[in-house]
């Protein structure tokens, strides 16, 4: 069965369909204009998103460079050096010695009878030692006493025959010849006596030698006989005994060899100061007297005398001490630390900086004092000196000061 559609129907039909096709057009025409508009700002938004990741990857890389190229400077610590530099206390070793001090021997040969002063003892000039016997040197004097007496007996009798011959000469009684004989034979006489008379002087000093004295005021150090024992002349025996040793203590020589290179600092009359290890706390002044004023040829030193006062008894001879001496202190030179030294093949150099740049300048030591050291040359005080200065440091590097410059110690 056949439906048939009326015309008109079919007119509205069509225009209802066309109403319907409008309406659903426009819709998607909006649609395509807002995804337009998003893309473009998505667009936007992820450009700017590189945009800004780019200028953070610049900013960070020249952050690094900087930082990087501020790491590649070393960072220093600088110092000025101080005009002047402190004294320098010199210490040497010294050898004491008593002011005067000697052995003591005999002069004859005999046994010892008696000793009246042991080690330690005090004596005086005078006081006596000892007492010798020589039995042998008593018969030798008596026997010189005799031959004396009969000496002068024969020059007695010479002189009466002399005289007497010269008056005989007078009355023509006698030749000349036997005159003058006579006259020879008593100036014999007296020459005769007169050696006797010496001889006998000698043995009387021989005889006296019996009796050992102190010859100065000092102490007795050594003992070296007893009763009874054999004594030899001091002079006759190749290889004496010594019988006492007697030293003056109240004032004391030291001798003390000094440097060459500090020969020139040491002037008599200076003070020196004395300790000794035993009693560290103990200090002693005394004073330079004397110098040998020549270099020894072997220890290329200046033998130096320094005289102290021992009445207190505080020292001992040959005692060893260490004498220290106050140097005096450079007038131009300049002190500085000794962490600020370099040692180069090309000698001893310090760092000077010059508008932050360093300067490798060689200088000339005086003397070290441990935690500075006196520069002689090569220095000023408006110098900047690099401390710790590292081994890498050369000349013409670029440095940074770290801190403020810190004046050097003295």
């Amino acid at each position: 069965m056949t439906t048939q559609v009326h015309p008109a129907a079919q007119g509205q039909d069509d225009v209802v369909a066309a109403h319907a096709d409008v309406a659903h057009v426009e819709p998607e025409i909006e649609t395509s204009k807002g995804g337009r508009m998003l893309g473009i700002l998505f667009a936007i938004a992820l450009l700017a998103a590189i945009g800004y990741g780019l200028y953070l990857r610049s900013k960070s890389e020249k952050t690094l460079t900087l930082a990087t190229n501020e790491a590649a400077v070393i960072a220093v610590n600088v110092t000025h050096p101080v005009l002047g530099s402190e004294s320098q206390d010199l210490v040497l070793p010294g050898n004491v010695q008593a002011f005067t001090e000697t052995p003591i021997y005999s002069r004859t040969n005999g046994y010892l009878k008696k000793w009246y002063f042991d080690i330690g003892a005090r004596v005086h000039k005078g006081d006596l030692l000892a007492e010798i016997e020589t039995p042998e040197i008593d018969q030798q004097l008596q026997q010189s006493r005799a031959e004396l007496e009969r000496m002068q007996a024969n020059q007695e009798l010479a002189g009466v025959t002399s005289n007497r011959w010269q008056n005989l000469l007078a009355k023509h009684a006698v030749s000349q010849q036997e005159t003058d004989q006579t006259r020879s034979n008593y100036i014999a006489s007296q020459a005769a006596t007169d050696a006797s008379r010496a001889n006998v002087r000698r043995l009387e000093q021989l005889q006296s030698y019996e009796r050992i004295i102190a010859p100065f005021d000092g102490i007795i150090t050594a003992r070296n006989t007893d009763i009874g024992d054999l004594i030899d002349a001091g002079s006759g025996s190749t290889n004496p005994r010594e019988l006492f040793h007697l030293a003056s203590m109240d004032r004391l020589r030291v001798y003390v060899a000094v440097p060459e290179v500090d020969s020139d600092s040491i002037h008599n009359g200076d003070t020196a100061t004395l300790s000794q290890d035993s009693n560290p706390t103990l200090k002693i002044t005394g004073r330079i007297v004397r110098n040998a004023n020549a270099i020894d040829h072997s220890s290329r030193t200046l033998n130096v005398e320094v005289d102290v006062d021992n009445s207190k008894g505080v020292l001992r001879p040959g005692a060893y001490v260490f004498v220290h001496f106050q140097l005096p202190a450079g007038t131009h030179t300049v002190t500085i630390p000794s962490n600020t030294l370099l040692f180069r093949a090309q000698g001893m150099q310090v760092g000077v900086l010059h508008d932050r740049h360093v300067q490798l300048t060689p200088v000339t030591i005086g003397h070290d004092f441990g935690g500075t050291v006196e520069i002689i040359s090569g220095l000023s005080t408006g110098d900047e000196v690099v401390l710790d200065p590292p081994d890498s440091l050369t000349t013409g590097m670029e440095v940074r000061v770290e801190t403020n410059g810190t004046r050097g110690k003295s």
